[in-house]
């Protein structure tokens, strides 16, 4: 069976960490494996702390009174050198509840006030994201938002701009910019809904409970 041998941490970064692995494979044979990590030490990596929380949430609200738009940003990615269309993210603080990190992180980057619906697990519950670099964990918060969008409260690091895109603007993205992956899957399910892009969250049959 697979397995991890030795892990030795490199850096010791706020928000990130980079860890050199000592692997072994299914055959036995050993070599270098590299990762990086939200977690603050080695004690903390998923392969020691499974049932620890999200370590960041994505936000996917919907804006307007006829619940038409969804809200996007369009901000630069360094690792990029560019600009990218993604939900409204960020990262879990110790301690705090992942819808109110939402709520917190909504505020902080669009102005707009977050009000979430409450979902099954299925539908919230974190979920990796590059999982062959990282063991970073992403919860999906699902609510309306009401509110004019503003950038007071970003970071000097951060770079954006909020976007509030109707379905013939969530098409034109997809076609002809670069998009985060889960929110390309949103988007596609937000041009394939009628009226309420969150009815699905009601929609879980009672025998897939």
């Amino acid at each position: 069976m697979s397995k991890v041998n030795k892990v030795e941490q490199v850096t010791n970064n706020r928000f990130l960490n980079y860890f050199s692995l000592e692997a072994q494979s299914r055959g036995g044979k050993t070599f270098p494996y590299y990762m990086a990590s939200r977690s603050m030490d080695i004690a903390h990596l998923r392969m020691n702390d499974p049932e620890k929380g999200p370590d960041g949430v994505a936000i996917f609200a919907v804006h307007g009174q006829a619940k038409d738009k969804v809200v996007l940003i369009r901000q630069f990615r360094y690792p990029l050198g560019g600009y990218i269309y993604e939900f409204p993210a960020g990262l879990v603080e110790n301690g705090e509840d992942y819808r109110e990190a939402a709520v917190r992180e909504l505020q902080e980057e669009t102005g707009l006030t977050l009000h979430p619906v409450q979902a099954d697990p299925l539908f919230e519950k974190g979920y990796f994201t590059t999982i062959g670099m990282t063991d970073e964990c992403c919860g999906m918060v699902y609510g309306y938002c009401d509110g004019t969008p503003s950038l007071r409260g970003l970071e000097a690091t951060e770079d954006l701009e909020v976007v509030l895109a109707d379905r013939k603007e969530a098409a034109r993205i997809l076609r002809r910019e670069r998009v985060a992956l889960n929110c390309a899957y949103m988007l596609i399910h937000f041009l394939e809904s009628e009226g309420d892009p969150l009815h699905f969250l009601q929609a879980l049959p009672e025998n897939m409970n």
